[in-house]
C-alpha cells in the first residue's frame, strides 16, 4: 500500500505597514471639511471615521496582520505627539475637548472659531523625500511626556473585535525626537530618558490589550546617523527590552548601510528592510540578525504605481524563503499612503496603460503572489504570473513610451542654454529700470481661491456641458475678477488667479506628451489637502502653449505687471508618478525642455515677470548627505535649462515651500533665480537662519502668511516677520508675499489678510524712508 503524505508547506507571513486612510472617493476629506465648518457634529465625524477605518482594514482581510494606529484624522506624527502627551502650551491654555485642540494645533483653529481661539499652527515640513507633510513635534528643554494611548487602543479593540490580528503602528522614539524641533536651542535627545517610560507604558497597554506585535518605525535608521543618535538607539532598544510584545523594528525609503550592524543588534524581534531600494542590506541582514529574528523584506514598492516584476522578484527571494522559512515575512516596502486606493476605480483610463499600474489594493495582491509562489510553488500561480509577465513586456515594448524627437532635442541641449546673459547685479539694475516696484514689493504666489462655481465651470467643461468658447468666457470672468481685486488691494505685482487650473502640476501634465492622468488616483498631501499625481509613462514634449493665452488677456487689463505662472521641471516630475525604466534626471531634462518654451513664448508675448515653481526641489533630496551633490547637480541644471533662455530684462521668479533648505542654500543660490520666495510664517522665519551663515546675493520673499490655516495674520505680526528678515536680507532685496498659493482658502480669508500684508508693506516703506 502506497502513503501519499500531504506536501508540507512554509507558509509566509504577510502584512502591510499603512493603507491610505482617505478612502477611494476621498471620504475623510469631506467628513473633515464638514466639521471644520459645522456641518458635521463630532460624534457623527468619528462615527463616520470609525467606519473608513474598517473598510480599511476588511480590504486587507487577505494578510496575515493588518497595521493598526496608521488610520489618522490629519496626520500620524501629530498624533504621536498627542499619545505621547507632548501638546504645545498656546492650545493647553485654551477651555477646549481633545479633538478641537487637536485640529488647532494641525491647523490653527477647529473649526468656525472666534480670534481668541485661533492659535499659531503647528509647523509643517515634508516627511523625508515625499510629498506627504507632517507637524513638527515642539520641544524645549522643559517639555514632559505622559501617555493618552486612547486614541491607539480603541483602534486596536475595533479590528480585533473585526477578528483580525491587529499589528499596532507607533512612530519610534529616537525618529520621534528627530522629526521634531527645540524651540529654545535645547539638546532634543536630551529628552530620552523622560521619554521613553512613557514609550513602555505604552507597550505594556498594548500587551494588555493582546497585542503580539508592534511595529515601531524608525525611518531615520536610512539615514547618516552621527554617533550621538546611534547611541541613543540603543539606549533606547535596551530600555524597552521588556518583552511585553514583540517589536518589528520598521525602515524604509532608503538603505541602512553602515546602520544595518546597529540595527540587527538592537533587542527586538524583528527588522523590516525596504528592499526596493535596499536589496544590498538583506545578505547582511540575514547573517547578523540572531538565529530566531524575523526579517520582514519589503519587496512591493509602496511609492510608485507600476506593476511589480514577480518573475525578478521571486528569482533573488526564493533562496531566502528557502534560508529563512517562517521566520520570512513580506510587506510593502513603506506605507501605502503615498499611493491611490484602487486601480479598478479607473473605468475610463487607456486600458493598455492601465494594465502597466498597480494602486494599494493591486500592490496587497501582488504581495500575495509573491507569498503564495513562494510557498506553494510558482506553477500554482502560473496563470497570474504570466499575466504579470506579459504586461511587464507590453509596456516594455509599447511605441508609446519613447520618442525620437526628444531625444534627438536632448542630444541638442549646450551648456550656453543653462546660462543667464549677465551676472545678478547687472540684471537687477535693467529690471528696476523696466518695472519701477517700490520698495519691499507686495505679490502673491499665483493663485486665487477656487471657488465652488470655479469647480463647477471646470466640471461642466469636461463633461461636455459647455463649448470651448463658453468656458474660456467663463474663466476669463474669472481672471477679471482677480486683477480687480489685487488693484483695489493695491498689490504690486499682480497673478492671473489660475482659475483654469485644477492642480499646479496635473493642469500642465495634461498638455504634455508622456503623461497619462487618473480620475480616482487620489493621495493625501496634508489633512483634507489630497493631490492626484499625474503619471509619466513615456517620453516628454510640449505640443502647444499652455499659459500664454490666460496670462496676456490677464496683463491686457491692468497696467501693473502680470506674472506668468509655470511650475517648474523638478516640481513636476517630484509630484508625479513617474515611470521608473530610465533615470529620473533624463525624465526631468525633458520636462525642463518642454517648460524652456513656455518660458520664452511668455517673453515673446510681453510678459516681464515669469515665476516657476519649484516647491518640490528639497523634497526630492536624497535621504543620504552622500548623494545630495549627484542630485542636485542634474536638478538644479534642469531648472536653469528650463529659465535661463530669456533676455536680462525679464525677472525671473522660483518658490519653495515647506522644504527645510538651510543644509542647501548654496544650490538654491546656484539656480539663480532673480526672486525666490519661501515659506516662513510658520517657522517663525528660522528659515533665514541660513543667511546668517551665506550671503544670499538676490532677492526674496519670505512667506508673512501662513494659507495652510484660516487664521487671518495681523499687520503687526507681518511687520516684526520682516523685521527680523531684514536682520539678514538687505531691504533693497526683500519682497512682501504670502508662503504659498491661496487656491484652497476663500475670499473672506484672502482680501483681509492680504489688505493686512499691503498695510505692512506701506508701514515698512515709511521705516525704510525715515532711516
Amino acid at each position: 500500500m502506497c502513503v501519499i503524505l500531504e506536501e508540507e508547506f512554509i507558509m509566509t507571513t504577510t502584512h502591510n505597514l499603512g493603507f491610505p486612510r482617505i478612502g477611494g472617493k476621498r471620504e475623510l476629506k469631506f467628513l473633515l471639511e464638514a466639521y471644520w465648518k459645522g456641518i458635521l457634529s463630532k460624534e457623527k465625524l468619528l462615527e463616520e471615521a470609525a467606519q473608513l477605518r474598517q473598510q480599511n482594514w476588511q480590504k486587507q482581510s487577505g494578510l496575515d496582520l493588518v497595521p493598526v494606529g496608521d488610520f489618522s484624522l490629519y496626520d500620524q506624527v501629530l498624533d504621536m505627539s498627542f499619545t505621547l502627551g507632548n501638546v504645545p502650551g498656546r492650545a493647553k491654555s485654551l477651555q477646549a475637548n481633545e479633538l478641537d485642540t487637536y485640529f488647532r494645533v494641525a491647523r490653527g483653529q477647529s473649526g468656525n472659531e472666534s480670534a481668541c481661539q485661533c492659535i499659531q499652527a503647528g509647523e509643517m515640513t515634508k516627511w523625508f523625500d515625499t510629498n506627504y507633510h507632517y507637524i513638527v513635534p515642539e520641544f524645549d528643554r522643559y517639555t514632559q511626556f505622559s501617555l493618552h494611548a486612547e486614541r491607539l487602543l480603541q483602534q486596536v479593540d475595533e479590528v480585533q473585535h473585526l477578528g483580525a490580528a491587529a499589528k499596532p503602528v507607533i512612530i519610534g522614539p529616537v525618529t520621534y525626537l528627530w522629526l521634531g524641533k527645540s524651540k529654545d536651542g535645547s539638546n532634543k535627545l536630551d529628552l530620552l530618558p523622560s521619554l521613553l517610560p512613557v514609550y513602555k507604558q505604552l507597550l505594556k497597554a498594548l500587551a494588555d490589550r493582546g497585542v503580539e506585535w508592534v511595529q515601531i518605525d524608525e525611518p531615520i535608521l536610512v539615514t547618516e546617523l552621527d554617533g550621538q543618535w546611534q547611541k541613543a538607539f540603543e539606549i533606547a532598544y535596551h530600555y524597552l527590552n521588556e518583552k511585553f510584545v514583540k517589536l518589528l523594528l520598521t525602515s524604509y525609503f532608503g538603505r541602512l548601510d553602515e546602520n544595518l550592524a546597529l540595527a540587527c543588534q538592537l533587542p527586538v524581534q524583528g527588522l523590516h528592510l525596504d528592499v526596493t531600494h535596499g536589496l544590498a542590506d538583506v545578505e547582511p541582514a540575514i547573517t547578523q540578525l540572531p538565529e530566531d529574528g524575523v526579517l520582514s523584506l519589503g519587496v512591493i514598492s509602496g511609492r510608485n504605481i507600476w506593476r511589480s516584476d514577480i518573475s525578478q522578484i521571486l528569482a533573488w527571494l526564493e533562496p531566502v524563503h528557502q534560508r529563512l522559512g517562517e521566520r520570512l515575512w513580506l510587506a510593502p516596502s513603506c506605507s501605502l499612503l503615498h499611493v491611490p486606493v484602487d486601480l479598478e476605480a479607473e473605468n475610463a483610463m487607456d486600458e493598455e496603460i492601465k494594465s502597466w499600474l498597480a494602486f494599494a489594493l493591486q500592490k496587497l495582491e501582488e504581495l500575495q503572489l509573491v507569498a503564495a509562489a513562494l510557498d506553494k510553488g510558482r506553477s500554482a500561480v502560473a496563470e497570474q504570473l504570466q499575466i504579470n509577465a506579459d504586461a511587464r513586456k507590453s509596456r516594455q515594448h509599447s511605441p508609446r513610451v519613447h520618442s525620437r524627437a526628444v531625444h534627438r532635442a536632448l542630444e541638442n541641449i549646450t551648456p550656453a542654454m543653462a546660462q543667464r546673459q549677465s551676472p545678478y547685479p547687472v540684471r537687477a539694475e535693467q529690471q528696476r529700470n523696466k518695472l519701477k516696484l517700490p520698495a519691499f514689493p507686495t505679490t502673491t504666489i499665483g493663485s486665487f481661491p477656487q471657488t465652488a462655481e470655479i469647480r463647477q465651470f471646470r466640471r461642466r467643461y469636461r463633461q461636455g456641458e459647455i463649448s470651448d468658447q463658453q468656458y474660456q468666457q467663463l474663466m476669463q470672468q474669472e481672471i477679471a475678477h482677480c486683477i480687480r481685486e489685487q488693484e483695489l488691494l493695491g498689490l504690486d505685482v499682480l497673478v492671473h488667479g489660475e482659475a483654469e487650473r485644477n492642480d499646479m502640476v496635473e493642469y500642465f501634465g495634461e498638455q504634455l506628451a508622456g503623461f497619462i492622468f487618473s480620475r480616482f488616483g487620489w493621495v493625501q498631501s496634508y489633512g483634507s489637502r489630497c493631490v492626484k499625481p499625474p503619471i509619466i509613462y513615456g517620453d516628454v514634449c510640449r505640443t502647444q502653449p499652455m499659459t500664454v493665452d490666460w496670462t496676456t488677456y490677464a496683463q491686457s487689463l491692468t497696467g501693473r505687471p502680470v506674472k506668468g505662472m509655470l511650475t517648474g521641471p523638478v516640481t513636476i516630475l517630484n509630484w508625479s508618478f513617474v515611470r521608473d525604466d530610465q533615470p529620473r534626471s533624463l525624465t526631468c531634462q525633458q520636462i525642463a525642455l518642454a517648460i524652456r518654451e513656455e518660458v520664452l513664448d511668455l517673453e515673446r508675448a510681453g510678459i516681464d515677470i515669469i515665476q516657476i515653481d519649484e516647491a518640490a526641489l528639497r523634497e526630492g533630496l536624497p535621504l543620504r548627505h552622500s548623494d545630495w551633490d549627484t542630485y542636485l547637480q542634474w536638478a538644479i541644471g534642469a531648472f536653469r535649462l528650463a529659465a535661463n533662455g530669456v533676455a536680462d530684462t525679464t525677472q525671473l521668479h522660483t518658490h519653495m515651500c515647506y522644504s527645510e533648505f538651510n543644509d542647501i542654500i548654496q544650490g538654491i543660490a546656484a539656480m539663480d533665480a532673480d526672486v525666490i520666495t519661501i515659506e516662513t510664517s510658520r517657522s517663525d522665519m528660522e528659515l533665514l537662519d541660513a543667511f546668517d551663515q551665506f550671503n544670499y546675493p538676490n532677492d526674496i520673499g519670505p512667506g508673512v502668511y501662513d494659507i495652510h490655516s484660516p487664521n487671518i495674520p495681523a499687520v503687526e505680526s507681518i511687520v516684526s516677520l520682516m523685521q527680523k528678515a531684514q536682520q539678514r536680507i538687505p531691504a533693497g532685496r526683500l519682497w512682501i508675499n504670502p508662503d504659498c498659493g491661496l487656491k484652497t482658502r476663500q475670499w473672506h480669508e484672502v482680501v483681509p489678510a492680504l489688505t493686512h500684508m499691503v498695510e505692512a508693506a506701506g508701514r515698512l516703506r515709511e521705516q525704510l524712508a525715515a532711516s
